[in-house]
């Protein structure tokens, strides 16, 4: 006994097609819209305040970086590396000048003197108190390992509330912040 084809065949999208169509589209029109997106003068979104928060953390990680290099110039070998590539997390984010990346001289407002004072309000400084460099070089790579890990830490949190890009954009950064915090407390 022979079977032969069926003498309909189906003409068109089937059900399943469509239905998973609709949904794939459903999804993406769910993914693209952002907060305020169609609204004229709502101010900066999520993303343009993050991006900007993440450069002048950036910035002010620099500095820091530039602090300790100045009163340490026995680390600066260890440490040009690590606040260059800060100053390219600032400048990804949209940071218009980051701060030089040599250690002569002032870096973004902070003295480099042995005895500088960190006054930026970034990421370990929220309370409003200035950090001073340590006298230490032991405790120099402690601040900048406690500022690096508080920062990746809340980029981690913020890459939750921003989309695409942006969110692998600080995931990358705080896995890159991370790795300075090992690089800082190895050794």
């Amino acid at each position: 006994m022979s079977f032969s084809p069926s003498p309909r065949l189906p003409r068109g999208p089937r059900r399943r097609s469509l239905l998973a169509s609709a949904a794939g589209a459903a999804l993406l029109a769910g993914c693209t819209g952002g907060s305020g997106s169609g609204e004229a003068g709502a101010g900066p979104s999520a993303v343009e305040r993050a991006h900007a928060r993440a450069a002048r953390d950036s910035e002010e990680l620099a500095a820091r970086y530039a602090a300790v290099i100045a009163a340490h110039p026995g680390l600066a070998e260890r440490l040009r590396p690590l606040r260059e590539e800060v100053v390219r997390h600032a400048e990804a984010f949209g940071a218009v000048s980051a701060a030089s990346p040599t250690a002569s001289g002032t870096a973004a407002g902070t003295a480099a003197s042995p005895s500088a004072s960190v006054r930026a309000a970034g990421p370990a400084n929220e309370s409003g108190g200035s950090d001073v460099v340590p006298t230490d070089e032991k405790g120099a790579l402690a601040l900048l390992a406690g500022a690096e890990r508080k920062l990746a830490d809340r980029r981690a949190r913020t890459l939750l509330d921003v989309p695409g890009e942006s969110a692998r954009l600080l995931a990358s950064v705080a896995a890159a912040g991370a790795a300075h915090v090992f690089l800082l407390t190895e050794g």
